[in-house]
Formats: C-alpha cells, structure tokens, sequence
C-alpha cells in the first residue's frame, strides 16, 4: 500500500489544507471543538506533516478526527493560510475507504449515519426525513412527536407545506428524474463506494464484537455504537 500521506495528498482537501504549518496554535485557540473535546488541530496537523505511517494510522484509528464540526474557523485564522478542518475531512475520508474508523468510538457511529442521513438522501431526496426520526430512537422529542407522526398530512397542509404531493413546496416529493441524479451524483462521486465500505467494515466489527447486524436501525450493533458513550470524549 502507498504511504499514507500519499494517499492524503492526492485529495483536493488535503493538498488546500495544508500548506506551511509554524505551530503557532491559533486554530486552536479558535477552535469551537477543542474548547468542548479533547481537540487540538494544531497537533493533528503536526502530526500529519511528520509523514509517519504509524503515527498517521494512529490518527486515522483515534477518537480524535471526529470531534471537528468542520466550522472552518481555523481557516480565517491561520497566519499561514492553512485550514486544519479541509484536513480533517481529508483524514475521515481515508479513514473510512481503509476500514480505521471502526477502531474508535466516534469512528463507528458512521454507520448511524450512512443508515439515516445517507439513506434518506438516496430514498427520499432529504438529508432529514421527519417519518424516520421516532421516539424509539430520540426520546427527547417527546410524546407530542408521536401525534405529529401519526398526523403528518394534516399538521403540514395547515402550515401550507406540500408534504409528499407533486410540483413545488416544503416537504414536497422529490420526482424521480432527480431522485436518478442525486443517486448519479453518489456513483460518479464515489459516494456509494464509500457507503460499501462502512457497511463492509462495520459488519467486521459487529462480528469481532459478536453482535447482530441486520438491515436498517433495529438490531444490537446499530443500537450499541448509537447510544454508547464512555465518557471520554470531552474536557
């Protein structure tokens, strides 16, 4: 396999990202995450420029590339013209194509999201789909979000929203020929390949952790990585 900081160099994100880093902190000490996680982009950003294989792989496997919210604050900082958040993203990507992300606890939770916000988009066109976020899953909507649930079309047509009907409108049905190019968009773009791969490798860790996973969000591995948390991520 190509060292990895070859394979970070040839994404676009990376090779914008990272130009000249002095170790001055300042996208640190601006950072929204580092003040809440234990983050510091200045060290990640140290660490990649070592080239080290093994201290890279580190980095892929950790808990760490996680926690950025990729606000890009770092980016109107740097004095240097860096931007530690397009490395991040650089860093998530090759951590998912290898399979390093089922190593930490963040790093698992992708597949929560490929199996919500990533299908939605492919099945419905939305990133969010009201009818998929139930109490089962996000108690802390409450037992008027069950009515609301049972009561969609009603509740939307008083709020003026074309839910689920042709033509324009919030919440309207995407028509076919552009639910063919979102797909496109994920097959040329390499998105669908991606979402094979979290799947391919979270099936491993299911295994290595002998627990179920099936289809969809109702099964042990999908529920183990949604709501387990080991209380190490924050200051």
């Amino acid at each position: 396999m190509e060292k990895l900081y070859d394979l970070l160099l040839k994404d676009i994100r990376f090779e914008e990202g990272l130009n000249a880093c002095m170790n001055c902190g300042v996208c640190t000490a601006i950072c929204p995450a580092a003040e809440f996680y234990n983050y510091d982009p200045r060290k990640i950003v140290d660490t990649v420029q070592t080239k080290d294989d093994d201290e890279i792989t580190e980095l892929l496997k950790s808990e760490t590339i996680w926690y950025c919210g990729e606000c890009m604050s770092c980016k109107t900082r740097c004095p240097r013209g860096n931007a530690p958040g397009l490395i991040i993203m650089a860093l998530r990507s090759l951590s998912q194509d290898l399979g390093y992300f089922i190593e930490s606890e963040k790093g698992r939770q992708q597949l929560v999201l490929k199996r919500t916000v990533g299908q939605w988009i492919l099945d419905h066109g939305y990133c969010l789909y009201l009818e998929g976020v139930g109490t089962a899953m996000h108690p802390e909507q409450g037992p008027v979000w069950d009515w609301i649930q049972d009561n969609w079309s009603d509740i939307f047509k008083k709020m003026g929203a074309n839910y689920k009907g042709d033509g324009p409108g919030i919440l309207r049905k995407i028509p076919d020929a552009a639910m063919d190019e979102i797909r496109k968009i994920f097959e040329v773009t390499g998105g669908m390949k991606r979402f094979e791969n979290i799947e391919e490798f979270s099936k491993k860790k299911a295994e290595e952790l002998n627990m179920t996973l099936d289809e969809g969000i109702d099964n042990e591995y999908f529920r183990h990585i949604y709501k387990t948390n080991n209380g190490s991520h924050t200051r």
